[in-house]
C-alpha cells in the first residue's frame, strides 16, 4: 500500500476516469489558501461541479493537512453552536462537454505535510494514468476591469502555453502547494503547465466571474477540455455594469482607471512585456485597492440608510 494512502479515502467503486481509447486523464488542481483573488477557484469549482457531470474519486483527509487555529472555520452559533463549515479537499472526474474525463483536485490548500501531500497526489494521478497536469491560480494585479482578463503561463512544456505570455526573469516568491505540485510532478516525467488569471487587485476580495471565464479559456486552449460558460458572461456583464457606476461617479477612481487601462494597452502592443509598466505614473495596487475600498466602504453606509445594494 503506498505509504501517503492514508491521507486520502478512495470512493468504491470508483468512476471512469479513462477516455474511450484509454488515455488517461488530464489532473487539474485549484488549491485555494496563499492567492484566489476574485474567489475565481472556489467559484470555478463551483461552476464545473454545477454545470457538468462531477463524481467524487478521493476525499483527504484535512484533520492531517490544515491548521485549524492559522485558518478558523466558520461556526454558527444559535443559543449554543449548531453547525460549521469544515474545510474539504477532494478529488473528482468530471466529463467535459464532449466527454471527456478530467481530474479536478479542488479544496483548500493544505497547511502541513506538504511533501506528504504532493507524494499523494503523485500516486493518484499514477494511478489513474495522469498524463498532463494543470495548475490554476487567481493573482491581484494592477489591471483595469475593462479590459480582457489577462492569463499568464508557466510550467516544463512550452507546447501547453504557446499562445499565452508567459512570466519572464528569475524572480523568489513565498512557496505554495500549488507549486510544490507543479515543480515535483515535473521532476517525476509530467507534462506541467500554470495558469494564471489577473484578477484587479481593487476586486480581488469580491467575486469577480470574469476570471473564471478566463480560466476555461486557458484550459480549452492549453489541454483542450470543452468546457461550459453557463451563465458565468450574463453575471461578469451584470457586475460590470455596476462597477462601471461606481468608478462613474468618482473622478479621482475614473482617473486610476484610465491610468491602469492606458498601462494595459501599452503593454499589449508590446508581446514580449508583461502586463506590468514601470511609468512613474502609474499607481499601486494597493494605492488604487485604498482608494476604491473607501468608496465601496461609503456605499455601503448609503446601503445600511436606505436599503439599496451599492
Amino acid at each position: 500500500m503506498d505509504e501517503q494512502s492514508h491521507m486520502y479515502e478512495l470512493e468504491f467503486p470508483g468512476p471512469t476516469v479513462s477516455d474511450t481509447d484509454g488515455n488517461g486523464p488530464v489532473l487539474v488542481h485549484a488549491l485555494d489558501g496563499y492567492a484566489d483573488a476574485g474567489h475565481a477557484l472556489g467559484l470555478l469549482r463551483k461552476h464545473l461541479k454545477q454545470n457538468l457531470s462531477a463524481e467524487l474519486v478521493a476525499s483527504f483527509d484535512v484533520d492531517e493537512l490544515i491548521d485549524y487555529r492559522s485558518r478558523r472555520p466558520s461556526m454558527t452559533f444559535e443559543d449554543g453552536f449548531t453547525g460549521v463549515e469544515e474545510p474539504e479537499l477532494n478529488l473528482y472526474a468530471i466529463r467535459d462537454t464532449a466527454g471527456t474525463p478530467f481530474l479536478l483536485l479542488a479544496g483548500a490548500e493544505p497547511d502541513l505535510r506538504w511533501n506528504g501531500f504532493v507524494s499523494a497526489v503523485a500516486g493518484l494521478a499514477e494511478r489513474f494514468g495522469v498524463r498532463t497536469v494543470v495548475g490554476l491560480h487567481a493573482i491581484p494585479m494592477a489591471v483595469p476591469h475593462t479590459r480582457p482578463v489577462p492569463v499568464t503561463a508557466h510550467g516544463n512544456n512550452p507546447d501547453l502555453r504557446e499562445g499565452i505570455r508567459s512570466w519572464e526573469g528569475t524572480m523568489r516568491l513565498p512557496g505554495t502547494a500549488a507549486g510544490m505540485l507543479e515543480l515535483r510532478m515535473a521532476d517525476k516525467g509530467y507534462d506541467t503547465v500554470g495558469l494564471s488569471v489577473h484578477v484587479p487587485h481593487y476586486l480581488a476580495q469580491n467575486d469577480y466571474p470574469e476570471a473564471v471565464l478566463g480560466m476555461l479559456g486557458a484550459l480549452r486552449s492549453t489541454v483542450g477540455l470543452d468546457l461550459p460558460d453557463g451563465e458565468l458572461p450574463v453575471e461578469a456583464a451584470e457586475l460590470r455594469e455596476q462597477i462601471d457606476a461606481q468608478v462613474s461617479s468618482s473622478a479621482e477612481i475614473s482617473s486610476v482607471v484610465e491610468t491602469l487601462e492606458q498601462q494595459y494597452d501599452e503593454a499589449a502592443a508590446q508581446p514580449r512585456e508583461l502586463l506590468i509598466a514601470d511609468g512613474e505614473a502609474i499607481p499601486t495596487g494597493d494605492d488604487l485597492a485604498s482608494e476604491f475600498e473607501a468608496f465601496l466602504a461609503e456605499q455601503a453606509g448609503d446601503e445600511g440608510e436606505n436599503g439599496e445594494n451599492p
